[in-house]
């Protein structure tokens, strides 16, 4: 995989080489709001990306661009370009992008309260034919979370927030991904199942081979998963680079980690960044 030089001096993804490359974006909601400015990534093959940025920096916004679901909310992709695996897709239906083998877990896991957790895996399939074939991926996601076989003939309405985004992840698997958009996974779970869910997203990626394009307000545990992240603000990327040197950013400790050895400041005060340049051609 060939590299380019992010702003911090980081290797930084060749979009050129990528599973998926976002080309300066621009969203806009209702024809007058606009969301995304210029918002450029890419996500190599095998790889973990995340998407980090305060409520309402865009994060949700950028993985409903890819998956192509901002029609439902009245926006647009109105300037840029999407590709995955070297061609454009956002003109594609979200039904035709996961046959392509892209999908989105959406922010608040979205379970089917009324079916049980193996009905709501098996929904996940509903694009593809084969019954024994269906039947052996079950059986992967249940290896993987094995607490959702146990749980697999309880509604999903009454099982606990983590297994619920367990049965997100797992739904979105038996579709046969190579690329999993995953918005805001720790959102309102306890710190260990947090955890335990990035644990399993890292397994994924190693033995399945499966692609992450992460979007997280919790930067800490993101960082520890990921191996490259972008951050947004204001609907633009600002900073991106490998994990191990956003970690070290001061500027990333300071507003993203929580840490500061001087206390904390003004975000104006101590932002020394350069403004990431467009560096997709």
């Amino acid at each position: 995989m060939a590299v380019l030089a992010g702003t911090d001096g980081a290797a930084r993804p060749d979009a050129g080489g990528a599973l998926l490359s976002v080309n300066n974006i621009e969203v806009i909601y209702d024809h007058v709001i606009l969301v995304l400015k210029g918002v450029s990534l890419a996500v190599p093959e095998g790889r973990i990306v995340a998407l980090l940025g305060a409520n309402g920096a865009g994060k949700t916004t950028t993985l409903k661009a890819i998956s192509n679901l901002l029609r439902a909310e009245r926006g647009e992709v109105t300037k840029g370009a999407i590709l995955y695996r070297g061609e454009r897709v956002e003109r594609l239906s979200p039904n035709d992008l996961v046959r392509r083998g892209v999908i989105q877990v959406m922010e608040g896991r979205h379970c089917f309260a009324h079916l049980t957790v193996e009905e709501n895996l098996l929904t996940g399939a509903f694009t593809r034919r084969g019954g024994a074939e269906i039947r052996r991926d079950l059986d992967l996601v249940y290896r993987y979370f094995p607490r959702l076989e146990q749980r697999r003939k309880s509604l999903a309405g009454y099982i606990s927030g983590g297994e619920q985004q367990m049965v997100a992840i797992g739904r979105a698997l038996m579709a046969r991904p190579r690329m999993i958009l995953l918005d805001e996974p720790s959102m309102g779970l306890a710190p260990q199942i947090v955890e335990e869910i990035f644990e399993i997203v890292r397994r994924l990626n190693r033995a399945e081979g499966v692609s992450f394009l992460l979007a997280e307000q919790n930067t800490n545990i993101a960082l520890g998963y990921a191996d490259y992240g972008y951050i947004l603000e204001n609907g633009r990327v600002v900073l991106d680079g490998d994990a191990a040197s956003l970690r070290a950013n001061e500027d990333v400790k300071e507003f993203y980690l929580g840490l500061s050895a001087s206390g904390r400041k003004s975000y104006r005060e101590v932002k020394h960044y350069k403004r990431r340049k467009r560096w997709l051609a």
